[in-house]
């Protein structure tokens, strides 16, 4: 019910920014002809145009859907990102027009300028017009008083949902618990009515019309009770999933053939089209540079190799990869030779560290010593983005201080990654850093997309062109 109402409310919005754009097309552009320096002809075909932009807005509806649920609790920030969104669904669809059809007739300031503005009265619609239609379309009439039944600590545990919600109509009457009253404030705010066995009365006095468990009941007979009690009086009924709070981690339902499963964590990279699309990014990014930029980078590099720390130009050593097995990365050797000690080698580099060479250093820091890696992009052992690989000895040691370490092996590893993209490089000093890498590496795992690595890519970029301090 809550769900319907919610997605009720996105397409009512959905239709209603339609309208403003479609309207303010043809307003804007009555007024435009009147500004001399713009040069907007009336004999200009418009129509595309206007269908351009009534179809970006259309088609970035299912940022609305995906959004549904907190859709009337969207901010200022919020709002511009998604105005942001709409605005180049817009202008993509309007310019690959104006590209097909070699249109010069378009005044390309009336574009631009019809654009920002569009751009400032989505966010101030995306901010304001939800609130203002939930409140028209579930006003008191429309409202469900709501009751509760269940322990109260799970009740404080629903405190954030009962108040968003309470804009699509939700009104708390109350709490059924076979716990002892508050002594204080009720949990959120919702009074303690009495025990679990006093429903059918409080279904008949309250008026309830929907109805909250809030977990599962303990048996059959007792879950049966309360729909059979719940469909007599024509009440609603939701079922709270508290199975997180009893295996203490995260968990994501999925359905198989009409069956339905939880699993710990959503992985869009099983899906063969997002692998095809990564490889196909790895490639494009990949091939140019072992071709183009390795070769006289390797010469350059091992020129200053035999003048500063004669030995090997790549530096070879085994590292963890998709599903633990181990690969062979390379990398431009930044240190002097090793003496082959794997406990001495698998020490991580410090700021100050006497291994490294001094232009080993200038590699380390521009992250040039990297770049090896993209042979091993093309042998399929890495991505350009994901959970960068360690040694095994290292891999090892950070499994057994990491929770769910290994989940970071269910992809391929990266030459960057988002972790690396946020500034998290260099030594690993303590556990709370370690923490905070693995966090960001299962944060890329579970929404991985082409725009994340994308963004991580520039990122990247970014930091080889403006080191960060924990470059070294």
């Amino acid at each position: 019910m809550i769900t319907t109402r919610a997605r009720g409310l996105a397409n009512l919005h959905a239709g209603a920014i339609t309208l403003f754009i479609g309207v303010f097309f043809w307003v804007y552009a009555n007024v435009i002809y009147h500004v001399p320096f713009v040069r907007l002809s009336r004999s200009v075909n418009l129509l595309p145009y206007f269908l351009c932009m009534v179809g970006g807005v259309l088609l970035s509806s299912r940022d609305l859907t995906r959004l549904a649920a907190r859709f009337h609790l969207l901010n200022w920030t919020d709002a511009a990102r998604l105005a942001g969104r709409q605005t180049a669904l817009m202008a993509l669809l309007t310019f690959t027009m104006m590209f097909a059809t070699q249109d010069r007739s378009i005044s390309r300031l009336f574009l631009g300028s019809f654009l920002v503005w569009s751009w400032l009265g989505l966010t101030l619609l995306n901010a304001r017009l939800p609130q203002l239609l939930a409140r028209i379309m579930f006003a008191k009439g429309q409202r469900l008083p709501t009751l509760f039944i269940g322990r109260l600590s799970s009740l404080s545990r629903l405190n954030d949902w009962i108040v968003h919600k309470e804009p699509l109509g939700i009104h708390p009457v109350g709490v059924l618990s076979d716990d002892d009253p508050p002594a204080g404030e009720p949990p959120g705010g919702v009074p303690w009515l009495g025990r679990v066995a006093e429903l059918s009365r409080m279904l008949r006095e309250r008026d309830v019309a929907q109805l909250v468990l809030l977990e599962f009941p303990a048996t059959d007979a007792a879950a049966r009770e309360i729909i059979d009690q719940c469909q007599e009086r024509g009440c609603r009924l939701l079922i709270h999933n508290n199975i997180e709070e009893r295996t203490t981690h995260p968990l994501v339902p999925i359905t198989e053939e009409g069956r339905h499963f939880y699993t710990l964590q959503e992985e869009p990279l099983e899906d063969p089209v997002n692998r095809l699309l990564k490889r196909g990014f790895d490639l494009a990014i990949a091939l140019p540079v072992a071709v183009l930029v390795l070769p006289p980078l390797c010469v350059w590099v091992a020129l200053m190799q035999r003048l500063q720390a004669p030995g090997p130009l790549f530096h070879v050593r085994q590292r963890r990869g998709m599903r633990g097995n181990t690969f062979a990365m390379l990398k431009f050797r930044s240190m002097y030779v090793d003496t082959g000690d794997e406990a001495a080698e698998s020490r991580q580099a410090r700021p100050d560290d006497e291994r490294i060479f001094p232009f080993g250093r200038f590699l380390r820091r521009r992250s040039l010593d990297e770049f090896p890696q993209f042979w091993n992009v093309l042998r399929g052992e890495m991505s350009v983005v994901g959970p960068r690989p360690y040694m095994p000895m290292l891999d090892e040691e950070f499994r057994l201080q990491t929770k769910a370490y290994r989940t970071r092996h269910l992809v391929k590893p990266g030459i960057t990654g988002l972790a690396q993209s946020m500034g998290y490089r260099g030594e690993i000093l303590e556990k709370e850093m370690l923490s905070r890498r693995h966090s960001w590496d299962v944060h890329y795992i579970t929404h991985w997309s082409f725009w994340l690595d994308l963004q991580i890519s520039v990122r990247t970029l970014a930091q080889v062109l403006f080191p960060p301090k924990t470059a070294y």
